[in-house]
């Protein structure tokens, strides 16, 4: 008999620590959830746009052929090596 004892303590904190830990994760899940809710709310994302960079017309000009096709093979060059 002490036996069956034993087994449905066993029993008993096994299931008492599954739910202890069960419960705790889901506390974090929630938690962080709220952190990332709180977080994007104060610091939004910013656009992906590059900084400093303004559009401008081409205006066909040999000399900013000349500048485009220099940075284009400096590029290639850098990424070759």
């Amino acid at each position: 008999m002490e036996d069956v004892n034993l087994v449905t303590e066993s029993l008993k904190f096994m299931v008492l620590g599954m739910g202890i830990v069960y419960i705790m994760l889901s506390l974090i899940v929630l938690l962080t959830n709220l952190q990332a809710k709180i977080v994007a709310k104060y610091f939004p994302d910013k656009p992906n746009d590059p900084i400093g960079v303004k559009s401008k017309t081409v205006t066909g000009s040999s000399s900013d052929t000349a500048v485009v096709a220099a940075i284009v093979a400096a590029v290639n060059e850098y990424k070759k090596g």
